[in-house]
């Protein structure tokens, strides 16, 4: 994943939260364009808590991302082609493919990127967020998979109907966290 136009000093919470999604959705590199090591140590964090593989990478060249890339690479935007119109042909050639390298702005994307983009695709032709768009499209593209997997990390929440349950990997035993 690729993130363009990240400012540190505005976007601490969407661009986390754009981190945290690709995470939990299958991510694992997500390039941001701005140096930001408070990000990084943020995602790393929960990544060492809750498990998982996924790396932040910040500072990078995203024209350089892009361009050396062996993946497919998709950019959200509301202008693009909206992937609810898709044929099935699009979906199998991005789940058979290298892989898929999704591009989502934080500020006004250069024109570049989407000439750049091998799609550029939209989740809906309105206004957005980049944490929903970028949600929706990758639980369509990896069909779900990723929310059933184990990240095997020191923390693990357990599924319930009420209340909370938090399993501490040093805990033998299962701590009950009352209800929300």
């Amino acid at each position: 994943m690729l993130r363009l136009g990240h400012r540190p000093d505005r976007d601490k919470r969407m661009t986390t939260h754009v981190c945290l999604t690709a995470r939990a959705l299958g991510a694992t590199t997500v390039h941001i364009d701005s140096a930001d090591r408070e990000l990084e140590e943020r995602v790393d964090k929960v990544v060492q808590q809750f498990g998982g593989d996924t790396r932040v990478v910040t500072g990078e060249n995203p024209r350089r991302v892009v361009k050396e890339t062996d993946l497919k690479v998709v950019h959200l935007t509301m202008y693009g082609e909206n992937i609810a119109l898709w044929d099935d042909d699009i979906w199998h050639d991005l789940r058979s493919g290298p892989g898929v390298l999704v591009v989502v702005g934080a500020t006004k994307v250069p024109r570049e990127f989407y000439e750049l983009a091998h799609i550029n695709a939209a989740v809906g032709n309105q206004p957005h967020s980049e944490v929903a768009a970028l949600a929706i499209f990758l639980d369509r593209l990896t069909q779900g998979e990723p929310l059933g997997r184990d990240l095997k990390g020191k923390v693990t929440i357990l599924p319930q109907e009420r209340g909370k349950r938090v399993h501490f990997e040093t805990d033998a035993v299962t701590e009950d966290e009352g209800s929300p």
